[in-house]
């Protein structure tokens, strides 16, 4: 019984880890490479790296169905990077915009 909740909760965890994740990469990679300098953060290559590194080990770490579960509680704090990304440097890159706008650099039409 306990056993299938504390699988239930760990399969809940790393599948919003990984997909949390997933959205930091992607999102880091609309945003325009100059805004990440711009603002004083590290490149958008280390960026990229970093959060691709991070959903990759992440995507190792899913529990069964969806993953074969080798990190245990560890693909959790895999998920750091992205969490770090989304308090400091998303902020950050906001007034740039996404990097597709029309009317260049802000995002609004």
């Amino acid at each position: 019984m306990f056993a299938f909740i504390q699988h239930a909760i760990m399969f809940i965890l790393t599948t919003a880890c990984f997909a949390i994740e997933v959205w930091a990469l992607v999102d880091a990679s609309r945003r325009p490479a100059r805004a990440f300098t711009a603002e004083g953060k590290r490149t958008k290559k280390f960026w990229l790296i970093l959060l691709g590194a991070s959903t990759l080990v992440g995507f190792l770490g899913l529990e069964p169905p969806l993953g074969a579960g080798y990190l245990g509680l560890m693909a959790l704090f895999i998920a750091i990077p992205a969490f770090i990304y989304f308090a400091d440097v998303r902020p950050a890159l906001k007034p740039y915009g996404s990097g597709n706008s029309p009317r260049g650099n802000t995002g609004t039409w």
